[in-house]
């Protein structure tokens, strides 16, 4: 039961609000007119405090300020939060504390608040450095914007990253490859590169399901994307290190490597997720409402947000499907152990011999060939099991 030591425990804040929502997005986001910031400070501050009820004396590795966006919350709201975790948790000494950002001269404005309130780590969501194709993702701010934030973040911050959305209508790879080298070139530590993909109850989604969604491009077409963000992020120093996430050396995000190698997280706010190791791991799931779990949050009763148990089969599938999408692959002795049993080697020489995979001394990892097949690896893998 002491498992999730391997990656450690984390603090994942959801903030719920936008000026408007993405037509590509289907995270829990809403719009409001009007938030009462001291409030929702109180509510998250309390939530904290009955977690840690739950879970006493961790060691807090990260903080993660998601959304919605993060960088509407006032900093003092912010500042609140991360002074309630550092008393409810002992701090890690080189605790990682992000805030999701918007690259509005607005939001940029308020950078030097965040890290006043303790911020050390800043990711912003720029999606696209040209202005048409902002403007049909739905973004609020301008190339410009963009390029004026990212230099304002690394002036106050020794770690910054962005996401870029790639694949995206009418974009040719001359294009993209432009696009990239351009980000490259700003000396970023960390990029997120996520090929644009349709959700059901999107707008987009809505579009697509019309045939009003124009000029996305075909299987082959996506391929030679995704083979074109591996070869050049490679070559500027930043290799994957997960399937959609690039770093340099130590730049990697702690926080989300929580996540893909199965650590405990708390997770605060509406909508948010946790992993939790009491007498047995659990998953949490809180209510999604902004409205009701501000409720729920200010009651003496606090968020009901346990889902139930997990069991050894879930946990393992958990740590199978999340954590091959690393480059370093799992720990097969870990995963036997929460699965209570080995995977079938015929499975694993199987898709070796293919060159999908490399098992080898304790540890199974897809290969830079298989990585653009990881999902078809993931289902033969799990119903071998």
């Amino acid at each position: 039961m002491d498992d999730w030591q391997n990656a450690g425990f984390g603090l994942y804040v959801h903030w719920p609000f936008c000026q408007s929502k993405c037509p590509y997005c289907d995270f829990n986001s809403h719009v409001a007119a009007a938030i009462d910031q001291k409030a929702w400070a109180d509510a998250y501050i309390r939530e904290i405090n009955r977690i840690a009820a739950l879970v006493p004396g961790r060691s807090l590795k990260t903080i993660y300020f998601g959304g919605g966006t993060p960088s509407l919350m006032a900093p003092e709201t912010v500042a609140a939060v991360i002074q309630a975790a550092s008393t409810a948790w002992s701090r890690s000494n080189d605790i990682e504390i992000t805030l999701e950002a918007n690259p509005t001269s607005v939001e940029a404005g308020r950078f030097q608040g965040y890290k006043d309130a303790g911020v050390n780590r800043i990711s912003l969501g720029v999606q696209a450095l040209n202005d048409e194709d902002l403007r049909r993702l739905g973004r609020m701010h301008s190339a410009a914007e963009a390029t004026t934030a990212f230099e304002t973040a690394t002036s106050l911050f020794d770690r910054v990253s962005f996401d870029l959305i790639y694949a995206r209508q009418d974009q040719s790879l001359q294009a993209w490859r432009k696009e990239l080298q351009g980000a490259l070139a700003m000396s970023v530590g960390h990029l997120s590169l996520y090929q644009l993909t349709i959700e059901d109850g999107t707008v987009f989604g809505e579009r697509h399901a019309r045939g009003l969604l124009k000029g996305l491009p075909n299987e082959d077409l996506g391929a030679d994307f995704y083979d074109l963000t591996q070869d050049l992020c490679g070559e500027a120093g930043l290799p994957a290190y997960e399937i959609s996430n690039h770093a340099k050396p130590g730049q990697e995000s702690r926080h989300n490597l929580i996540y893909w190698q199965a650590g405990d997280y708390a997770g605060v706010g509406p909508g948010a997720h946790g992993r939790l190791t009491l007498d047995q791991r659990v998953a949490t799931s809180a209510e999604k409402n902004p409205a009701l779990w501000l409720a729920s949050a200010i009651s003496d009763g606090g968020v009901q947000d346990f889902d139930g148990s997990l069991s050894s089969e879930d946990r393992g599938l958990e740590y199978l499907l999340m954590g091959l999408r690393l480059s370093d692959g799992i720990s097969t002795q870990r995963l036997s152990a929460m699965l209570q049993r080995d995977l079938k080697p015929s499975v694993l020489n199987e898709l070796q011999d293919l060159g999908m995979i490399q098992h080898s001394t304790g540890q199974l990892q897809v290969t830079d060939k298989g990585r653009p097949l990881l999902n078809q690896i993931l289902k033969k893998l799990t119903e071998a099991l």
